[in-house]
């Protein structure tokens, strides 16, 4: 088992890093149009798995994902936005997803599916669009160009919530286990 030991928190600082400013990256690209606000999760899908996999796969042990969600919680703080809407799904994400790691022995499934949970970073942002409406439209109103908020309700109909978080899931499991099988040391670790 490796553990997080002075080499491999240098890595895991990386990890954290890189796992901040990609989350930071899918929300930067919501402002950009309202469907990529939307499709949060199958952006965050694609751009965050490859990290927490490759993360997951050097440390295979307990609080990979602990630091890769404070990363985001440290991110959150500097910028203002902890918020118990953003921070609340950041630790759940955090505990579920190191449960999942230690319940699989820290195996490859444990960390595709730890990856896919660490995938909903974003949830606090873009769950709001379908949980927190009248307030989504509020904001989105008085930040964005005109048309945006009535573009991003049109966009979001009750039922691409779970298209999205479907799309989202699939896309994490297929770049989780590509990372797996080309970028871990272990190469043959996919699920």
């Amino acid at each position: 088992m490796n553990t997080l030991n002075k080499k491999n928190a240098c890595w895991m600082l990386l990890y954290a890093v890189l796992y901040a400013l990609m989350t930071a990256l899918v929300c930067v690209l919501g402002s950009i149009h309202p469907l990529l606000f939307v499709c949060y999760q199958i952006t965050a899908g694609i751009l965050l798995s490859g990290i927490v996999t490759a993360s997951f796969d050097r440390i295979r042990a307990p609080g990979a994902a602990a630091c890769l969600s404070l990363g985001v919680l440290i991110l959150l703080l500097v910028i203002g936005d902890a918020v118990l809407w953003h921070v609340v799904p950041l630790i759940v994400i955090a505990a579920l997803a190191e449960l999942v790691r230690a319940i699989s022995k820290y195996g490859p499934a444990g960390d595709v599916i730890g990856a896919v949970i660490m995938s909903f970073s974003t949830f606090g942002y873009y769950g709001q669009i379908w949980f927190n409406r009248a307030y989504t439209y509020e904001c989105a109103a008085e930040e964005m160009p005109a048309g945006y908020a009535d573009t991003l309700m049109t966009l979001s109909p009750a039922w691409a919530l779970f298209a999205v978080a479907a799309a989202g899931i699939l896309l994490s499991v297929v770049i989780s286990n590509v990372t797996l099988r080309i970028f871990c040391r272990s190469g043959t670790r996919s699920v």
